[in-house]
């Protein structure tokens, strides 16, 4: 089955509607959509609604993406098929999202007191979807809006990074943490894109001892050795592959499913399903 397993909306840094994103993966041909936007779920059934309500033949697979961090490294964590009404991974939303407001009010403030830069948390807020995730590239563009910056790489640089003096990390769970919630509300944990983790290969078997059941080995950051090296991890640690295009707009750098630059074998669709059944009967 053709599917992408990795797309964000504007619930939190992607720029399309839940319900562009149905229209243009039926455009392209997409039979399989996973909708992971970072630290809430609001889009799944905004789409949802939206392809049956047009009579689309496409599959949706409930997603989420968690933002950790990892000795000062940020890991993520891909979840699907999550009863989203599970306790304890409600509370995690809620503890993701307390954080990334919270990280945001206190780069504002520093912002304004030290270099003058005043910024209201409404227009940042303003940004995505009602409900949706705040995060570090609205609090970019918020820069450039307001004339701090002359681009938004440019606020990146200077202000949005460890080595600024108005930066201040965020406060959200361990990955260790976020993989056992998904994985105990019957959930497929995935550690995202691991190119951009140094220790992912020591990290990832100290996650399996916490629940983790996939790495996601076909992203647009990896080359062939690299979709080679993590699917030979999923190999010796008795986990499945996935893959994505972690789409958020149409341009080169953050990937697209609009021209199919993201390849993903159609047996990781089955593998999937299949890993789901286990865990149900588990």
């Amino acid at each position: 089955m053709k599917a992408d397993f990795h797309i964000h909306t504007y619930y939190s840094d992607g720029i399309y509607s839940p319900e562009k994103i149905v229209d243009l993966a039926v455009e392209h041909g997409l039979e399989c959509v996973s909708l992971t936007d970072h630290d809430n779920i609001l889009s799944y059934d905004v789409a949802k609604a939206y392809a049956k309500g047009k009579g689309v033949n496409l599959e949706l697979i409930q997603g989420v993406e968690i933002n950790t961090i990892y000795k000062g490294t940020e890991v993520h964590i891909l979840g699907y098929f999550m009863d989203v009404k599970n306790k304890d991974f409600l509370s995690m939303l809620k503890t993701q999202q307390k954080a990334r407001i919270e990280q945001t009010k206190e780069i504002l403030a520093l912002l304004n007191k030290k270099e003058g830069i005043k910024i209201n948390f409404e227009d940042v807020k303003s940004m995505v979807a009602e409900g949706g995730s705040i995060g570090r590239p609205h609090i970019a563009k918020a820069i450039t809006n307001v004339g701090g910056t002359a681009n938004v790489i440019e606020a990146y640089n200077k202000y949005i990074n460890a080595e600024s003096p108005v930066y201040v990390e965020r406060k959200t769970m361990s990955p260790f943490d976020v993989v056992e919630v998904i994985y105990d509300a019957g959930g497929i944990p995935v550690i995202a894109h691991p190119y951009d983790v140094p220790t992912a290969d020591e990290l990832i078997p100290e996650l399996v001892n916490c629940g983790l059941r996939g790495i996601e080995a076909y992203h647009r950051k990896h080359s062939a050795p690299y979709i080679e090296h993590f699917s030979t991890l999923a190999e010796e640690y008795g986990l499945i592959v996935t893959g994505g295009s972690d789409f958020h707009a149409p341009n080169i750098m953050n990937g697209q499913i609009i021209l199919g630059k993201n390849f993903v074998p159609e047996w990781i669709y089955d593998k999937l399903v299949e890993e789901k059944r286990r865990l149900d009967l588990a």
